[in-house]
């Protein structure tokens, strides 16, 4: 007997938006197909039949992949199918995996896998919200325990209208580019950016975006009722009261001493490990293969233990107040030969970052659903394994460190000048040399730095900081400039970056249900404070951009050419151009406006490739002096070449004040001469002179007075040469 197949459908932003289940991939533990206009993603969930043993973490994976073919496209690159997922599914993943992950039961150990595939793409809206609605749908319709659902909505501003879901156009216009995730009373996630919005601003998007999420979530309920499928049994927890209590009385006092001395990361650490084996070995006896469920109480006692601290002795574990940032140093270019660099060190967390500056062929370009396009400014952060005193093997950037590196990117980018104020491709890298809490935010703040040491003309310093909270019924408590602790055994990590006119990128992560917008708004400002704070320090140290780019950074002119002397410039096959570069050193862009970018490390390279396109779309003109070449010899004359590919006739009789028999005895072809262009015939051919440029040895003499020498019945008729 065939499924039904059950359809539900709402519209959003004046597009339908439609959930179906029941049709395809059936043996999943759930799928849904999601539809937005003429988008569509498949969503598909499925859970492990056994228990995963001896783990204490959500065994969740999430992946998003885009086929090509949903645009209508073949990949690009040798290889004609879709690889390993690109940056931008793999910022998609992490969409759908953040607001999914806190709402699965804490003792859920079953392997699960959630995949959202693209089969179809119209252009303008994007499928990354529609995989995160579709991996909820897919849970709400499965037997997998699951406590949602959630929605996703982006929200966009133009012309100071909020605009749910805005189109791939219509972002092009917008202030902000936020996608925010939710269930029906609560915001679960926040990731964005915008162009220095105030916090109200900010507070008004997710207000706006909550409306539109409760909708979606009402239609998932609608559908998972009518197909009612019974949820799998969530294993219960391993309550052996005897076990906790003798865990506790041997450790709690210990941990309880450790969370209120102010101790480095490291000395921390060792001294949890100490107190976590002397608990096993003093009950390894009486509760013989129980070292896991140890494990967990004491990282539980830990937990509420530093919670506690903070909500009723107001104290950190460094010993801090709420809102108090920890001891920052800055130090501007500390790398010689980069072409910027800063080190921002805030505690014990440190990012070393360096700006290199190149040219339009640097580009990043990037390839998708969408039309390929080029990306000129890029921030990539590196997260070693010894920033935390770990081995960890060297290989390609991990989800975290793209999705770090990307919000750090968000931050900057919309605060580096357009191409025609700056014509050079940036590109950023936050090395993370230390870290004890919010990495990304120090290298939004040591970007920043770096960008000004290296003469970018950055409007103004941006700086990041991360917030977290503390929530234990009615008590709450909002904390400034998290620690790595704070983050983990805390509710929420909020980061927000900006300058002092405003918010310029965020992102909010929560491990409880949901928090209301009165604790959004707390934080914020809160974060306020703090980044203010940390601009303060910043503006000390580098107030400005560096008025001199780094000698070792090319140089960038730019110049104008008609745009019908492009292909004069490029030359048959590129041959011109090649020239031009081969002979100068420099690069040489060529927009199809006729704007040209010349890059060269020095002055020198740069002149001589002005000089050689300026000669080559430069219009002839009587009277002026050219340096030529001679290019061939005649009975009559020579023809040289003053201008690339323009040439003109020498007269036997102008070349010197003497008389001269044989051209061959003055000239070889290849020499160089400088001739001034006497006229333009009515043929357009071009006649030339030396000899009115030569001092005349016998001043007194009678002089034969310059006549055209066009008629002669040997020169070639033809018309100008270009």
């Amino acid at each position: 007997m065939m499924a039904e197949v059950i359809t539900k459908e709402i519209e959003i932003g004046g597009r339908k938006l439609s959930i179906e289940t029941g049709k395809l991939a059936k043996q999943a533990s759930g799928a849904v197909m999601v539809r937005y206009a003429d988008t569509m993603v498949l969503a598909t969930v499925v859970a492990a039949e056994e228990a995963k043993e001896g783990i204490d973490f959500l065994p969740l994976s999430v992946e998003y992949r885009e086929k090509t073919a949903a645009a209508g496209k073949i990949p690009g690159g040798f290889l004609k199918r879709e690889g390993k997922p690109n940056e931008k599914e793999v910022l998609s993943a992490r969409l759908i995996d953040r607001p999914i992950r806190p709402l699965f039961p804490k003792k859920w150990n079953f392997e699960t896998q959630v995949v959202a595939t693209v089969f179809s793409f119209d252009g303008e809206n994007d499928p990354d919200i529609l995989g995160a609605i579709g991996a909820s749908a897919a849970l709400a319709v499965s037997d997998i325990p699951f406590d949602g659902p959630i929605a996703e909505v982006r929200v966009g501003r133009v012309e100071g209208q909020y605009v749910v879901n805005p189109t791939v156009s219509q972002l092009e216009n917008s202030d902000m580019d936020l996608t925010v995730a939710g269930t029906d009373d609560s915001i679960v996630m926040v990731e964005g950016e915008s162009r220095e919005v105030s916090e109200a601003d900010l507070l008004g998007a997710l207000n706006f975006a909550h409306g539109y999420v409760k909708q979606i979530v009402a239609l998932q309920k609608e559908l998972a009722s009518l197909v009612s499928k019974p949820k799998r049994e969530v294993p219960a927890e391993d309550a052996d009261e005897a076990l906790a209590t003798d865990v506790k009385a041997l450790s709690y006092a210990r941990i309880h001493d450790l969370n209120r001395k102010i101790v480095k990361k490291a000395e921390r650490s060792e001294e949890s490990k100490k107190i976590k084996a002397d608990v096993l070995a003093a009950l390894a006896e009486k509760y013989p293969e129980k070292e896991a469920k140890i494990a967990e109480l004491l990282h539980d006692i830990d937990k509420d233990d530093m919670r506690q601290m903070i909500l009723k002795e107001g104290r950190r574990l460094d010993g801090r107040g709420y809102k108090q940032v920890r001891p920052i140093t800055i130090e501007v270019g500390i790398l010689p030969r980069t072409h910027g660099s800063a080190l921002f060190t805030r505690g014990e967390t440190q990012s070393l970052t360096s700006v290199t500056l190149g040219t339009k062929l640097d580009e990043q370009t990037i390839d998708g659903l969408l039309p390929e396009w080029t990306k000129r400014f890029m921030l990539h952060y590196n997260f070693p394994g010894y920033s935390v005193g770990e081995v960890a093997r060297l290989s390609g950037p991990g989800r975290r460190e793209i999705g770090h590196g990307n919000l750090a990117e968000r931050a900057l980018k919309n605060l580096i000048p357009g191409e025609k104020e700056f014509p050079y491709t940036v590109r950023v890298v936050s090395d993370i040399l230390e870290s004890n809490g919010s990495s990304s935010m120090a290298t939004v703040c040591a970007g920043s730095l770096a960008l000004m040491d290296a003469g970018v003309p950055l409007g103004r310093s941006v700086a990041g900081i991360a917030m977290g909270l503390i929530k234990e019924g009615d008590d709450v408590a909002v904390i400034t400039d998290i620690l790595g602790n704070e983050d983990h055994l805390g509710d929420m990590d909020f980061k927000v970056a900006g300058t002092r006119n405003g918010i310029t990128a965020f992102q909010m992560d929560i491990k409880i249900r949901g928090i209301s917008f009165e604790i959004m708004e707390k934080a914020l400002a809160q974060a306020k404070e703090g980044r203010e704070h940390i601009l303060g320090i910043m503006e000390a140290a580098i107030s400005e951009p560096r008025k001199e780019l780094s000698p070792f950074a090319p140089r960038m002119t730019s110049m104008k050419i008609p745009v019908d002397m492009i292909g004069a410039v490029i030359g048959p096959g590129g041959k011109m151009i090649k020239s031009i570069v081969q002979a100068t050193g420099a690069e040489v862009n060529i927009e199809d406006d006729g704007s040209v970018v010349i890059a060269a490390v020095s002055a020198e390279s740069s002149d001589k490739a002005r000089e050689m396109i300026e000669r080559l779309v430069e219009l002839p003109e009587v009277g002026k002096v050219y340096k030529g070449t001679v290019k061939r010899l005649m009975d009559f004359g020579a023809f040289v070449e003053f201008l690339p590919g323009k040439e003109g006739l020498l007269h036997i009789s102008q070349i010197d004040h003497k008389r001269v028999n044989k051209v061959e005895d003055v000239f070889k072809i290849g020499d160089p001469v400088e001739v001034k262009l006497m006229e333009v015939d009515d043929m357009g051919r071009y006649n030339l002179s030396r000899k009115v440029l030569i001092e005349n040895p016998n001043p007194d003499a009678m002089q034969e007075e310059y006549r055209p020498q066009h008629r002669h019945s040997d020169r070639p008729r033809r018309g100008p040469r270009h």
